[in-house]
């Protein structure tokens, strides 16, 4: 599962088991879960539809999310990492990330390229443990 925007794969988990440990995978690489959105309980909620779980994961690691934001202070707007994790129809569950590179490859700042690289190999890290 891989787009210009994002990576991710498929779990051999139930969707409360891939929450939990994409969670504490991403606290082995100094990243904090800040929100969380459950997109399937609000649109329940504002539209009466219902869909499979499909709850966004607010990811930051205060020291690069310091070092981004010291760095070019609007770039608050593109941060924090987002982490999906869905349930497809079918029941499968999947994990994806925000490729950091593409995002913050917005930013035209020379700092920002190698930051953005850091950040994509601790979340390549939290995939694979996965």
């Amino acid at each position: 599962m891989e787009t210009n925007f994002g990576f991710g794969k498929p779990v051999d988990r139930s969707f409360d088991e891939a929450i939990e440990a994409v969670t504490d995978e991403l606290g082995k690489e100094g990243f904090g879960v800040l929100t969380e959105i459950d997109v399937a309980t609000t649109i329940k909620k504002k539209l009466d539809e219902d869909m499979p779980p499909y709850r966004i994961l607010g990811a930051c690691n205060p020291t690069l999310a310091h070092q981004a934001v010291t760095a070019v202070p609007e770039i608050g707007l593109l941060l924090p990492c987002n982490v999906l994790v869905r349930e497809d129809e079918a029941g499968q569950v999947n994990v994806s990330f925000m490729d950091p590179g593409s995002i913050l490859g917005l930013v035209d700042h020379p700092g920002i390229e190698p930051l953005a690289a850091q950040v994509k190999e601790k979340l390549q890290r939290v995939m694979a443990a996965l």
